[in-house]
């Protein structure tokens, strides 16, 4: 096994001492292992923010290729799976929090849609740090996508944080209800809520209309 490869299964493992010996012996910091994948790509990956830490400090590159299709951000992994710490050390180091990757995902869309209920504290650190609470990815706000899913919960907090109500949102809603008509009471609780923080002005319809549309 080179020494790249040994780099690369020790970030991955958490192994933060041969880490750190395999950097002072000359490893370089962002050569990518068999796989094709990087030391700080798979320690993003699972959760390890003092491997993380040892590696931007050895300069490995915040904004490279990562995940297993190479089509992300170490940020953007660490958002996806709700690894706070590992994102933290990631936004000291200057990471950017808008879209990135080949694809232009937005961390914070990914922080709050990426399970049942999105990862709260991760959502949280982004918007403390700066991020565009609405930031669009793939023509969706983190709201708009979390009503699409219906995440009750995540909905509350982004609007709690400030979320902006687009057209698009209550949309949204009747979008998931068509696709999981089994959760229509969950669906009828947010356009409720949606409908309560004046979304009505956006959409050129009369309050309540959007609500009844659902029922």
């Amino acid at each position: 096994m080179d020494t790249a490869d040994q780099l690369v299964r020790s970030a991955g493992d958490g192994d933060v001492i041969e880490v750190a010996r395999l950097l002072e012996q000359g490893a370089v910091v962002d050569a990518p292992g068999r796989g094709g994948r990087t030391a700080l790509d798979l320690a993003a990956e699972q959760g390890h923010a003092d491997v993380v830490r040892q590696l931007v400090g050895a300069g490995a590159d915040l904004g490279q290729q990562a995940g297993e299709y190479q089509d992300v951000t170490p940020l953007c992994l660490a958002a996806s799976r709700g690894h706070t710490a590992v994102a933290g050390v990631l936004l000291d180091a200057g990471a950017r929090t808008g879209a990135q990757g080949r694809l232009g995902y937005v961390p914070l869309v990914l922080a709050a849609t990426a399970s049942d209920e999105g990862h709260p504290e991760t959502v949280d650190l982004l918007l403390d740090r700066g991020a565009d609470i609405n930031a669009l990815m793939k023509h969706r706000t983190a709201l708009d996508w979390a009503v699409r899913f219906g995440q009750e919960e995540m909905v509350h907090r982004l609007l709690g944080r400030g979320a902006g109500l687009s057209v698009g949102t209550l949309a949204a809603a009747r979008e998931h209800l068509g696709h999981h008509p089994e959760h229509r009471r969950k669906a009828e609780r947010i356009a409720a809520f949606l409908l309560a923080v004046d979304v009505a002005p956006r959409t050129n319809q009369q309050p309540g209309t959007e609500a009844r549309d659902l029922a």
